[in-house]
């Protein structure tokens, strides 16, 4: 089973980022932008449309937006989601297959959601793909098929993210700040896919997709007057419908600083969100000055946030923070992620730089660099054809005065230290402020009980639990060495596996629908030969044979130095478990729960081990090197020869693959070319 540990290596998925030094260019005199006005008309079904002319380029594009009041799903959540990957299959006039063809025919883009479309082409195909536009949003076609497989598509994809940390974070920091019960605190389960029928995607496209608070933005290489004639005869047969607009109440805001942690005992790393619901919308007076000061805290890479957490305490990749703005509530948060050992210390960090900018106004100089920097990324988008139909867009839908954005820079540099201060009392609530930490509770709990904060506990869905049992005592006269020994015993015994001078396992899994096969050789004098195919071409192959060894990964081959030769060597075995009877220095740390099985965890340098209480099989390993920690998990146990090996084992690479072993040949299927 030495193979798993090798996998951990080869597929270990890291970003590397480095600081950029750069200095801030010096901020020159504001430029003056202009921006061109769209000539609208509004159809008799409500549909409006907005036309800009621009004849720089031969291109154009077409942005059909719904701009409809949030709504619950209940107990069919998923149905919108499910409407929209249905949307764009097709249409009742044109197959998927054929609909797909022309649009590639004709080198356009086309998308489709619940919430509208967008489609982009040259100018020369401008009324097709309008009429390609127009016939998938209002005349879909919804099949049984086609529905039962994306319904498969997102369930598989919800259960990969069923351990991830940072997917249950997402999850609950919304549920926990906007409630159950509340558009944007509901969430997706199994179960409630299970519930949505066709019947329910096409009630929710019926019901929805309308053209009340629909606005078409086209911009480009065209003429309005024909261009209008076209919009009328495409969209003119809409049907008129009245959505019914239901107000919803989020969660207030907790009265105290608080800590809210969710458990996820596989978690290598803690995932930290301190979190406060505002209503912040654009026409406020305060939308300037609230995201200039986001800025600041959390949204550049220079903010408060990243030069502390990044940069003077290397704990994370990034820190940053975010203010939702719009008609409804939204939320301020400020997130990152950090090792287990270092959460309590980044909670205090996190909140030290955001009482820091609700107390010290910020350094002329910073704020100046800062506006500098949002108003030449304004300058940049300015120009570009999606953000003229984007600023047109939030001109109607947010109520903005029309001069809005050529006032944009102008109200930007008008932003003052005070106003930085005022609205970061405001906005950033840290007195009433929920720091949602997602991590493994056995590690983390400790640390953070001495912040002397009040703590909650919640499961990964938001509901609220009594504090986890993360330590168990462990039973009198247990001891390590006697959890491996039963180890042993439990598959097969130490005399069966002494016997054992090879193994050959082959295994196979699914990665976004890419078959993946590993076949492994592994001996009991230390050769190894590992290969990994995706789509039945070789991606990975390691060699260790008697003198030397290598890797290949994607094509390149790098021989291993004698000292990393000698290191693989030494740690490889069939078994882990038998040289480890007599090592001295391995340490049972106690009984910690794995996925709700409760484990005895042995502590062998920088690899843990993972045996449940019950039957004493390994159902996981988990390994830290400087790239962090990986866990994998093993279970289905089956008898091949005398000797149980687990059928099933799952690794995260960045998305969870889970492998499947379809045979295990003992003794056999090895010769001395597989290690050459």
């Amino acid at each position: 089973m030495k193979n798993i540990s090798i996998l951990l290596t080869l597929f270990f998925v890291t970003g590397i980022m480095q600081a950029q030094n750069r200095p801030q260019p010096t901020p020159g005199a504001a430029p003056i932008v202009q921006i061109k006005k769209p000539q609208s008309f509004v159809l008799k079904n409500g549909l409006k449309v907005m036309i800009v002319e621009n004849h720089k380029l031969p291109r154009v594009s077409f942005t059909l937006t719904l701009d409809n009041p949030p709504f619950t799903e209940g107990a069919k959540k998923g149905v919108d989601d499910l409407t929209s990957s249905l949307l764009g299959n097709g249409s009742q006039k044109t197959t998927k297959d054929a609909f797909n063809e022309e649009i590639d025919f004709l080198g356009a883009n086309i998308n489709f959601s619940s919430q509208g479309a967008s489609a982009s082409a040259l100018s020369k195909y401008a009324g097709r793909v309008l009429e390609l536009l127009a016939e998938g949003a209002l005349y879909p076609k919804f099949t049984q098929e086609e529905f039962d497989k994306d319904k498969a598509k997102i369930i598989e994809g919800l259960k990969a993210n069923e351990k991830s940390a940072e997917a249950i974070s997402g999850r609950v920091v919304d549920v926990l700040a906007f409630g159950k019960n509340h558009p944007t605190g509901e969430f997706v389960t199994e179960e409630t896919l299970k519930n949505v029928t066709l019947a329910d995607v096409q009630s929710n496209y019926a019901t929805y997709f309308v053209p009340e608070n629909a606005y078409l933005v086209i911009i480009g290489d065209i003429k309005f007057k024909e261009t209008k004639a076209t919009v009328e005869k495409l969209f003119g047969a809409w049907e008129k419908k009245t959505i019914t607009k239901t107000e919803y109440t989020a969660n207030p805001n907790v009265n105290q600083l608080q800590i809210n942690l969710i458990d996820v005992p596989n978690a290598v790393q803690s995932v930290i969100s301190l979190v406060n619901t505002v209503t912040l919308k654009m026409n406020d007076p305060d939308f300037f000055p609230a995201v200039i000061a986001n800025q600041i805290l959390g949204g550049d890479f220079n903010s408060y946030l990243n030069m502390n957490l990044r940069e003077k305490h290397a704990w994370t990749y990034g820190a940053r923070s975010e203010i939702g703005t719009g008609k409804y509530v939204t939320k301020f948060v400020a997130t990152s992620a950090v090792r287990n050992a270092v959460t309590d210390s980044a909670v205090v960090e996190f909140i030290k730089e955001i009482k820091k900018i609700r107390t010290e106004k910020v350094d002329a100089e910073v704020l100046k660099n800062v506006k500098a920097g949002y108003i030449g990324r304004f300058v940049m988008q300015v120009q570009k054809p999606q953000a003229v139909a984007r600023y047109a867009l939030n001109i109607e839908t947010e109520q903005l005065p029309a001069d809005f954005y050529e006032k944009y820079i102008q109200t930007i540099n008008a932003v003052t230290a005070d106003d930085i201060l005022r609205v970061a009392n405001k906005y950033f609530l840290i007195d009433n402020n929920r720091i949602v930490v997602v991590g493994k509770a056995s590690e983390v709990t400790p640390g953070l009980e001495t912040l002397k904060l009040p703590m909650y506990f919640f499961d990964k869905y938001g509901t609220p639990i009594e504090k986890p049992v993360t330590k168990k005592e462990i039973p009198a006269g247990v001891t390590s060495k006697n959890v491996l020994e039963n180890y042993i015993k439990a598959i097969g015994g130490k005399e069966a596996l002494k016997k054992v001078k090879s193994i050959v396992t082959v295994a196979s899994g699914s990665v976004q629908g890419t078959t993946v096969e590993m076949t492994s050789k592994i001996t009991s004098d230390k050769k190894l030969s590992v290969e990994m195919k995706a789509g039945g071409v070789t991606m990975m192959k390691r060699v260790l044979g008697d003198k030397s060894g290598y890797a290949i990964q994607q094509g390149q081959r790098k021989d291993l130095s004698i000292e990393e030769f000698k290191e693989k060597k030494a740690d490889m075995n069939p078994f882990d478990e038998l040289p480890l009877l007599d090592k001295v220095s391995i340490k049972l740390a106690g009984i910690e729960s794995i996925n709700g099985t409760d484990a005895y965890a042995i502590k062998d340098g920088q690899s843990t081990l993972y045996y449940d209480t019950l039957n004493f099989f390994k159902i996981a390993e988990s390994k830290t090197s400087e790239r962090g920690t990986q866990t994998t998990y093993f279970n289905d146990y089956k008898e091949v020869k005398g000797i149980k090996f687990p059928h099933t084992t799952i690794m995260n690479i960045g998305i969870e693959l889970q492998l499947t072993t379809s045979s295990i040949q003992i003794n056999e299927g090895v010769t001395d070319v597989d290690f050459q």
